[in-house]
This record gives structure tokens, C-alpha cells and sequence, in this order.
């Protein structure tokens, strides 16, 4: 494990720091040749040295998952050099609140489709959206349609005809 897969290649560390690649060599076991993007990124963000001194500070049977997570937040940080994996992270916990809200408003549609409650039919609008349509206004484009980011419906209402008195 201490030396390189390829006893004649130096491996992509050494490679990219342009020094020969010694038998004992932090770096060979976890930046094999045929991986020399990975070095460079991890390089470019953290240093050579820094993960020369993060490996040999940390148990052996733990330093292929912290490469593997220094390599991942260093392409992280190329794509994205302010916010990184957090960035990533962000996007999909926003991500995951916008479908649980979606879902939330599907099943409390379902849940009152079941019990009869509601008096619509679903459709489908000349654009390809989901739309309710029943005995208040009309499907597809007229202005007393309103479209519900949460359930990601288009309702027809009585109420958004721009009556300001909503007696219509």
C-alpha cells in the first residue's frame, strides 16, 4: 500500500509536482496515475503540503476517505470557489422542500378527491399544464386562472377576475 500500483509510474501527486515517486510515497495509494485530475484539483485548493501533513496526521485506515472527501470538495470548489459542496447542499435541501411541499399538496388533493370534497375534474391546459377546472370559470388561458407554485396546479376561481369586490 505504501508504494504505487504501477512500479514505473510515478503517480499523478508526483507527476504534477514533477518529482520522482519514491517507494515510500504518502500519496501514491490514493492518486493513481490514471487519475491525475483529481491531484490537481486537490492540489490547486488545499496544497501539496497541507495534504502531505493531513495524511500522515490521520490513521491509515482512514486516509482513503478523506482523500476521497478532499477530492470531492475540491471539485466542488472549482465549480463553485465561494460556497462549494455547501452551495450543492443548499440547492438540493431547496430542492427537497419544494417536492415535500408538491407532495403535501398532492396527497391533500387526493386525500379530498377521496372523500368527494372536491367538485373538479383535472385537466390538461393547452400548454401541457395541470389544471382544475369545474363550475367556476374555465380551462386554459382566460384571466380567471391562477396558477399554485405548491401543488403546481392551475385553478379556475370566481374570486381572480380582477373584481375588487369579488361579487363578480
Amino acid at each position: 500500500m505504501a508504494s504505487s500500483s504501477y512500479s514505473n509510474s510515478p503517480c499523478a501527486a508526483c507527476k504534477c509536482l514533477r518529482r520522482k515517486c519514491m517507494p515510500d510515497c504518502i500519496y501514491a495509494p490514493y492518486f493513481p496515475p490514471e487519475e491525475p485530475q483529481k491531484f490537481a484539483n486537490v492540489h490547486k485548493i488545499f496544497g501539496a503540503s497541507n495534504v502531505s501533513k493531513l495524511l500522515n496526521e490521520i490513521a491509515p485506515h482512514q486516509r482513503e476517505d478523506a482523500v476521497n472527501s478532499l477530492a470531492y470538495e475540491a471539485e466542488a470548489r472549482m465549480k463553485d470557489p465561494v460556497y462549494g459542496c455547501v452551495g450543492a447542499i443548499s440547492v438540493l435541501q431547496r430542492q427537497v422542500m419544494r417536492l415535500q411541499r408538491e407532495l403535501d399538496a398532492t396527497n391533500a388533493d387526493l386525500i379530498r378527491y377521496a372523500r368527494n370534497e372536491v367538485t373538479t375534474t383535472p385537466a390538461i391546459s393547452q400548454n401541457g399544464r395541470r389544471t382544475v377546472s369545474g363550475t367556476h370559470g374555465s380551462i386554459g388561458g382566460s384571466n380567471n386562472n391562477f396558477y399554485d407554485q405548491n401543488s403546481g396546479f392551475y385553478y379556475s376561481s370566481q374570486w381572480n377576475n380582477n373584481d375588487p369586490d369579488g361579487d363578480n
